[in-house]
């Protein structure tokens, strides 16, 4: 398989689940400060333009949860979702969704505004509002969507890894992880893990 990310992107989920699983892999960077993501070759790939992409032997898969579902489903042995548990494995993917349809949205709309409005000023009142926006998501997720020390329960997850993820743009946006100590402890705890760190040090790197 070739796995396409991007530095400061959501491709770390995906980057993490296929580390964790121990599957052979090739990693190829895509430079977005070359606007390598429009090219021609990588529209061919993926022609959405974005990261993450998994090349596999049936084809290419976007979108981050579906990414993290195929490489728990295909290597069960590493134990990343409940794969053989459809409500629990649903509920996996409810909380991924939620990342990816609603806290990930928040977040673009600091940096991609343009994407929903050509006004200037409308574009600006999108940023101001990313602060309470992402504040409010992570006040949910802290206080209803985390059910132990990780996101379900005792088992360490691929929710671990994408909410691991999407807390990397927290001070960025104007948050403070520390008003969310479920969360913070979280990442504190994936952080003692070699694997995360090494991949968040790449990550790390523009």
């Amino acid at each position: 398989m070739i796995f396409f990310y991007a530095p400061s992107s959501c491709s770390m989920a995906s980057h993490l689940a296929l580390e964790q699983s121990g599957v052979a892999y090739e990693a190829r960077r895509v430079d977005f400060s070359q606007n390598e993501q429009r090219s021609e070759a990588f529209l061919a790939l993926n022609p959405k333009g974005r990261v993450p992409a998994l090349l596999t032997e049936q084809g290419v898969l976007t979108e981050t949860p579906a990414i993290l579902a195929f490489i728990s489903q295909s290597f069960p042995e590493a134990h990343l979702a409940p794969v053989e548990d459809p409500f629990r494995f649903a509920e996996a993917q409810a909380f991924n969704s939620y990342l990816c349809s609603t806290v990930h949205v928040a977040h673009a709309h600091r940096l991609r505004g343009a994407r929903w409005a050509d006004d200037p000023l409308a574009i600006e009142a999108m940023q101001k509002k990313v602060p309470q926006n992402m504040s409010d998501c992570f006040a949910l997720i802290e206080q209803h969507l985390i059910s132990g020390p990780y996101v379900l329960g005792e088992t360490y997850s691929i929710c671990d890894m994408y909410l691991f993820t999407i807390c990397q743009w927290l001070e960025r946006d104007g948050v403070d992880i520390r008003l969310f100590p479920k969360v913070e402890q979280l990442c504190q705890r994936m952080l003692e893990n070699p694997l995360v760190a090494r991949i968040t040090a790449l990550y790390a790197a523009a």
